[in-house]
């Protein structure tokens, strides 16, 4: 499947999922009803700043957008389950319009709370994601293996140079950006720590039984007929 019919499948099935109509997807990412029913359909290409909105109005990490889709990663009826290995020419790959970043899903269709992917930078280039999942504990590491980057979490910045690695928590806003001149490559990798709260609501506790105290008649109190 072309990865923007994928992209839009897996918008519309995540806001089927919630039960989320048009206008109030609208209402809670700040992208136009308009715009998303372009996506939808197919139509448009969303840049990686309109999915980030669209993400964190859903309460899903960016990358949901590139999992399999529901009847893609499910095993059906007498179907064979989704494969825990996938060849380099099967990975799928995105380019973000606005900055012709490309990503590649490395991680095979198998479910996993693991992903991993992989991103070239092109020099001088910048993408500011909000990045701020509710409901959601996702831990990310980007292992820089070629050029420079300069990743800003929260309010600290952190350049880095090939061979380091940087880990953060997708609950504050991050800014990537390569001052470089050249192209960079590095690895990310997701974890999902907790489940989000969205898709697994926490059911009310129950209280336990009340204790029920058996009591016995003492012997004296025994009476024959």
């Amino acid at each position: 499947m072309d990865i923007h019919h994928h992209i839009a499948q897996r918008l519309r099935e995540l806001r089927g999922a919630r039960g989320y109509s048009l206008d109030a997807l609208a209402q809670r990412s700040g992208v136009s009803r308009s715009n998303i029913s372009l996506i939808e359909r197919g139509e448009s290409s969303p840049t990686a700043a309109v999915l980030d909105k669209l993400a964190i109005g859903l309460g899903v990490a960016l990358a949901s957008f590139f999992d399999e889709s529901a009847d893609g990663g499910a095993a059906h009826e007498g179907a064979a389950a989704p494969s825990p290995h996938i060849r380099a020419a099967d990975q799928p790959r995105w380019q973000d319009p606005a900055s012709g970043y490309v990503r590649r899903r490395l991680s095979p269709p198998a479910p996993s709370p693991l992903q991993l992917v992989e991103v070239v930078f092109p020099p001088g280039q910048r993408v500011a994601l909000d990045s701020a999942v509710p409901g959601a504990d996702i831990h990310q590491q980007v292992w820089l293996l070629e050029g420079r980057m300069e990743l800003t979490v929260g309010d600290t910045l952190w350049p880095l140079a090939a061979g380091d690695c940087l880990g953060m928590q997708l609950n504050q806003p991050i800014v990537f950006h390569n001052p470089g001149t050249v192209p960079a490559r590095y690895l990310v990798a997701l974890a999902t720590v907790a489940p989000f709260a969205a898709l697994a609501p926490i059911a009310p506790r129950s209280q336990p039984p009340a204790r029920v105290t058996k009591t016995t008649t003492p012997p004296t109190a025994r009476r024959k007929p």
